[in-house]
């Protein structure tokens, strides 16, 4: 607390300052970030980790956390853990302490995750790396709030709660819900598909074939065949470069438009990113992007959709409207992940894993000036990233 009190003191007056969450998958660590409050040499506003927390049962079984994103009041943090006995878990964490509030055992390797706009429900994609390429599904956990027998007074633990596991199939990845929370969308890596679910049925409504000249758009959920996969290579994470010619999009993320109009999805092995009409369930256009665009962020204004480009070193920045590419900003690192946009459409937070020893990143990139602005090393392979919105 001293050491907050003392960065807050030294804050220049009015400056606006952001507190944005990293999830490092090889070091089981939380990061916790400031950035914008303090300034550097020449007034350039600084980045720095404030603390770090752990995450996971057992200090020497990694529990690999993946996905991270806070309930819409800011109070609470949500991340999933990839690794258990079998099967991995979401976790519900007090912003402000880190103190453990909850936890829930999910399916197998629970990954990509987002919070519904009412702070009702969480939507968690079943990545299930391991095994058989088999469909998997997303996990829908009600997030209720309950008083604990003896606790102190003002505290609660929170009950988590799977209500329902939605078949869809194999390897979803990219977990988002439109701003209304009215539809979930996923992408699945090994099928070439995204997925539409109606989260008033909790069913799949629709999904949606992205492979380069077969595109097209079908009701209900797909029936996906055993073995009939597109061939994504599971070894590379995104990082195998395509072969010559080929057309399997590999997505990796599905991100709604600000409107809901539109689903933009990172088609990872070819580098484009997907657009779907969603009125007419069509393909709306295919951009080009960066080399292995992975993880997609829209401004809420509707204005910008930012890609990692995670092959490609690099941070995309494109025009939404007419999907023209208007920056590419490279990155410190390789092996570019996650990003997130602060409340004020100002910033994008982009994770980096790094390679080999070299810690992770997080890198600020300026959405005015289109140029990265500051960075901070946290733990090794950082992947999931969220900004704290401001109550």
């Amino acid at each position: 607390m001293l050491a907050l009190a003392l960065a807050l003191a030294a804050a220049p007056a009015g400056a606006q300052e952001y507190v944005v969450y990293v999830a490092s998958e090889a070091t089981d660590q939380i990061a916790v970030v400031r950035f914008g409050a303090r300034l550097g040499p020449g007034g350039t506003p600084l980045a720095r980790v404030e603390e770090s927390r752990p995450v996971g049962m057992n200090p020497m079984d990694p529990d690999g956390p993946h996905g991270l994103g806070f309930a819409p009041d800011g109070r609470s943090y949500f991340v999933s853990t990839a690794h258990g006995a079998p099967y991995g878990s979401l976790w519900r964490f007090d912003a402000a302490t880190g103190r453990t509030l909850g936890r829930v055992e999910l399916g197998l390797f629970p990954a990509t995750l987002q919070v519904s706009p009412d702070g009702a429900t969480a939507y968690v994609v079943n990545f299930n790396l391991h095994g058989e390429m088999v469909p998997s599904s997303v996990s829908v956990v009600a997030l209720a709030t309950t008083a604990t027998a003896g606790s102190a007074p003002g505290t609660t633990d929170e009950e988590l709660v799977e209500i329902a596991r939605i078949p869809t199939c194999a390897m979803p990845h990219g977990s988002r819900l439109t701003a209304d929370g009215t539809r979930h969308y996923s992408a699945c890596m090994m099928d070439d598909l995204l997925v539409e679910i109606d989260t008033r049925t909790l069913g799949v409504s629709r999904h949606f074939l992205l492979t380069k000249g077969k595109e097209q758009g079908m009701p209900g959920a797909p029936m996906v065949r055993r073995g009939a996969h597109a061939g994504h290579d599971m070894g590379g994470h995104g990082m195998d470069a395509p072969k010559p010619g080929e057309t399997v999009c590999s997505p990796t993320w599905a991100q709604p438009s600000a409107d809901g109009r539109s689903v933009f999805v990172a088609c990872n092995k070819t580098s484009e990113i997907v657009e779907v009409d969603v009125a007419s369930w069509s393909l709306k256009r295919r951009i080009p992007t960066g080399e292995g665009v992975y993880n997609l962020a829209a401004t809420r204004d509707g204005k910008l959709l930012v890609g990692t480009n995670k092959r490609g070193q690099s941070v995309s920045i494109l025009d939404a409207v007419t999907g023209k590419e208007l920056a590419r900003v490279p990155t410190r690192r390789k092996v570019v992940h996650g990003v997130a946009i602060s409340p004020d459409d100002r910033y994008a937070f982009v994770s980096v894993e790094g390679i080999g020893s070299e810690p992770g990143t997080l890198e600020v990139i300026d959405l005015q000036t289109r140029q990265r602005v500051a960075s901070a090393d946290v733990g090794q392979m950082a992947g999931g990233v969220d900004v704290r919105p401001v109550r």
